[in-house]
């Protein structure tokens, strides 16, 4: 069956839960793991026609992510290996997280993707859209979504 799973995680609590999942999950299947955080790109901006964020600005944000992603990862790999399951860890900065949870897994050669759905529906769903949904829409290995 899977014996190499993508557990994308945002830190939030659905994904906590989904990764607890996951580790059951793969315990179960005997697969190890790998923890995923795709960092958010801080983009300038202009505010009017000079004011711009300042590049030592977006520098520490940056910074910020990347250590709280390495945080939330390591966090799964930790429960993991409380649970006896074998699990790396992964930080990156795509363009677009979903880009970013499918260009992990083909890099890590992962034979699946362990993703939590946020639940949004309707009006939320269509505005703000879904990392979960354009992982399904554009994955080319199997995606399991945790509910």
């Amino acid at each position: 069956m899977f014996k190499h799973i993508l557990v994308p995680t945002d830190g939030s609590a659905r994904s906590r839960k989904a990764a607890r999942a996951a580790i059951r999950f793969a315990k179960a299947v005997g697969a190890r793991l790998t923890a995923y955080h795709a960092i958010e790109t801080t983009l300038p901006y202009a505010a009017g026609e000079v004011a711009m964020i300042d590049a030592r600005l977006i520098d520490m944000l940056e910074k910020n992510a990347r250590k709280l992603g390495t945080k939330y990862v390591g966090e799964v790999a930790k429960a993991a290996r409380a649970s006896g399951v074998t699990c790396a860890t992964y930080v990156t900065k795509p363009v677009v997280s979903y880009e970013g949870i499918i260009a992990a897994a083909r890099k890590r050669k992962c034979d699946a993707i362990f993703i939590a759905s946020h639940g949004r529906g309707g009006l939320a769903s269509l505005i703000l859209g879904s990392v979960t949904q354009s992982v399904l829409a554009h994955s080319k290995i199997p995606v399991l979504v945790y509910r």
